[in-house]
């Protein structure tokens, strides 16, 4: 596709990161007007068919959870022939699914946390989960974005209140390894990293409250040494390749007290509000959000 003048802004839905969501689409779009484009905000609860958006040049997916990051969108455009931004279905689906996203990584030579996957936190024998036995962890539903929904375990105590609490215990989990250390994000366009941001927050880990409530988070540019940047950058981009990502994505890293990264995830539809890590990563290159905006358009065609 040479030129694109119609784009669709597809954002909502029902997950529990709707509001996110109508954040990200609503900057987009502001910034797809500034840059020309007739631009459609389309709230994806209101769309009744992907036939809808045949009138369009392309679409821009802002669209979080599973009916956004999980694959079945991407199908279907595909299927319409509907150019949009992002990975394909293939991708999407190995990167939502946690489990499955951590054994690639593992098959490809990347390095991520030990885990463990669990049908439901209900079919874990509590009796085997003793403050003895159980070293601190992290409890993780197998799909969700923005930290949703996830505990840190340091004790038998903490997975009962996880089961108390979890808003589908019955679904799929993973139990991680916890790797102490700082935590950091790469923003992958184009098979090019930006600048690495660290992550900075009073809360035990980057949650839903630390990412999207909480005034205190901070993300700022790394000050890691050259060597550690390009060691890192080179960790994402390998990371990317082996999960067949395409366009952009964001990839979430911590290092531990010894200096050795690990690939916590990969996030195909990452969040686009004014205080998101994509274009915070794009301001260090002195770019402003709609040229972010432009560049993610841009990798995708």
């Amino acid at each position: 596709m040479d030129k694109i003048a119609k784009v669709a802004v597809i954002c909502g839905g029902s997950s529990p990161e709707r509001d996110i969501s109508l954040q990200s689409g609503e900057g987009v779009f502001k910034a797809l007007i500034d840059l020309g484009y007739d631009a459609c905000l389309i709230d994806f609860n209101d769309l009744n068919s992907i036939d809808e958006l045949n009138s369009y040049d392309f679409t821009f997916i802002a669209l979080h959870g599973f009916e956004g990051e999980g694959g079945d969108l991407q199908k279907k455009l595909d299927e319409v022939g509907i150019s949009y931004t992002g990975s394909g279905p293939h991708a999407c689906k190995n990167t939502w699914d946690k489990s499955l996203c951590k054994k690639i990584l593992s098959d490809n030579n990347v390095n991520t946390p030990n885990w463990k996957i669990y049908n439901s936190l209900l079919s874990i024998e509590q009796n085997l989960i003793t403050d003895k036995n159980l070293s601190t962890s992290f409890l993780k539903p197998c799909s969700d974005g923005s930290s949703v929904d996830i505990y840190k375990i340091k004790s038998s105590d903490d997975f009962r209140d996880a089961i108390k609490n979890s808003t589908y215990p019955d679904r799929p989990f993973i139990l991680e390894e916890c790797i102490d250390g700082k935590e950091f994000t790469v923003t992958v366009i184009n098979e090019k990293c930006y600048p690495v941001i660290e992550i900075l927050t009073e809360n035990e880990f980057y949650d839903y409250d630390a990412k999207y409530i909480s005034d205190t988070t901070k993300l700022v540019q790394a000050d890691l040494s050259s060597e550690e940047t390009v060691s890192i950058q080179k960790i994402a981009l390998n990371a990317y390749k082996a999960l067949d990502c395409n366009g952009w994505a964001r990839v979430d890293i911590l290092q531990d007290d010894f200096g050795v990264f690990y690939v916590l995830e990969i996030n195909t539809v990452p969040g686009m509000t004014s205080h998101s890590c994509v274009p915070k990563s794009g301001s260090f290159l002195g770019m402003e959000y709609k040229e972010v905006v432009q560049k993610i358009i841009d990798a995708s065609l």
